[in-house]
């Protein structure tokens, strides 16, 4: 039963449909590795197993019975410690919540239990989702699958490391500036942002409503594009998906600015694999995207503040210093210049809308730079601040432009690439990943 961790998701759910693999012992095999694995305090905020049981229990009966709800009905998931759990501490990431218990189930997860998943419990991550590297020196920062020195990308952080290190088949994250795809890239797995809007945020704790987004984070494009439509969200029938004759645009801009040599050169060979099975890639640049990217910094931290002002000016000393300058930030954000920089972000949106029309999807690397060391950054404020930034850097196109998109591994360890799709078009992205994914295999 220990090769059940290996596996992915979808493979489980076969293996349930054909009375191979029983609900309740999958579930228990999960919470015993939990309960064994080294670094599973960095990993798991805390876990549910009464819960899980309960409803691996029900999915057994059903699966007996012939009644399964969907292909994940008995396969168990982890959560982000930002979406409310009834019963079980929702703190995301943060002193400030210590303690907090919700009442009820963010909608997210209840759509997740009533297609039969089972809940194993909640992931650490980045204090208040408001950074990409993962490191949370107030709670825990999960380990990297490929370096234990290196930061593990957030701020979905523990989500891919409990998919990475085998706690889990299957991870729910939220991304508002790359918080599933970093994750996702640093860890070898497939991170699907969906576009703003398509999953409802109730009952998530939010940072930037405006950008907020719910992502899974997977080994495989069918394992996370099931997991979306457990939760309701825009899902695809992957069947028959190739790569020939699609059109992938590679915007010669900010994005492929100060790329790491091995990023650069895994990216290179990714292109070109895509290329002998059969897409056409373009070259082209956009500068406009620099003149969003300017726009960014004032739109985010001012609507953070604006939500968690409250908390902090109660407990400054809760939050790590750089993540408490980021959100301080806002303050200084008048509401007639944000007002003005979310009205000349849609027209920028409108122009990249015009200027990628035609194309299937927009192609980069998923992060400029590789894995960073954990202990220098948590020396220098500076470093840090700027590492971030440059972490986010090439996922926040997305979030900016108002994308659906996906990050796949590119096959280096910390290396991967990124497929954006135009707005409200996420199953063809979907189809389109599924073939880069066989295509890169």
């Amino acid at each position: 039963m220990d090769e059940w961790r290996s596996m992915g998701a979808a493979a489980l759910g076969r293996g349930i449909a054909a009375g191979e693999i029983d609900p309740v012992a999958l579930a228990q095999v999960f919470l015993d590795a939990i309960t064994a694995h080294p670094d599973s305090a960095r990993i798991y905020a805390r876990t549910t197993p009464e819960r899980a049981m309960a409803e691996a229990e029900a999915a057994r009966e059903r699966a007996q019975g012939g009644r399964r709800l969907g292909q994940l009905d008995g396969v168990p998931l982890s959560w982000k410690d930002l979406f409310d759990s009834a019963g079980c501490g929702t703190e995301a990431g943060t002193r400030l919540m210590a303690g907090r218990v919700p009442a009820r189930d963010a909608e997210v997860l209840a759509r997740a239990t009533a297609a039969g998943t089972v809940c194993l419990g909640k992931t650490h991550m980045t204090e208040i989702a408001f950074s990409g590297l993962g490191i949370n020196p107030r709670t825990a920062t999960p380990p990297n699958l490929f370096d234990a020195d290196a930061a593990p990308g957030g701020s979905s952080s523990g989500a891919a490391a409990s998919v990475a290190h085998g706690l889990a088949p299957l991870a729910i994250g939220s991304d508002t500036g790359g918080s599933v795809r970093v994750p996702s890239v640093w860890n070898g797995l497939v991170g699907l942002k969906p576009t703003h809007g398509a999953l409802p945020l109730e009952g998530a704790v939010p940072l930037c409503g405006r950008f907020d987004t719910v992502g899974p984070l997977a080994r495989s494009v069918e394992d996370a594009n099931l997991a979306l439509a457990a939760m309701g969200g825009p899902s695809a029938d992957l069947r028959g998906a190739r790569l020939d004759g699609a059109r992938l645009l590679v915007i010669d801009t900010i994005v492929m600015q100060e790329l790491d040599p091995m990023v650069s050169r895994s990216f290179d060979a990714a292109l070109s694999r895509l290329d002998a099975a059969g897409a056409e890639i373009v070259r082209r640049s956009h500068p406009a995207l620099e003149e969003a990217y300017a726009l960014a910094g004032a739109l985010y931290t001012a609507e953070a503040w604006a939500w968690w002002r409250e908390r902090i000016e109660a407990d400054t000393a809760a939050l790590y210093p750089p993540i408490l300058d980021r959100v301080r930030a806002g303050q200084g954000v008048s509401a007639a210049d944000w007002i003005a920089g979310w009205d000349r972000l849609h027209a920028l949106r409108r122009d990249y809308a015009a200027a990628t029309a035609g194309f299937d999807a927009v192609i980069c690397p998923g992060v400029a730079i590789t894995p960073p060391k954990v202990a220098p950054l948590l020396e220098d404020a500076e470093a840090f601040r700027d590492t971030n930034l440059k972490t986010l850097r090439n996922t926040r196109l997305a979030n900016l432009m108002g994308l659906c998109s996906a990050a796949l591994p590119a096959g280096d360890p910390g290396c991967g690439l990124l497929l954006n799709g135009a707005a409200g078009q996420d199953a063809r992205l979907w189809r389109l990943a599924a073939a880069v994914e066989a295509a890169l295999a």
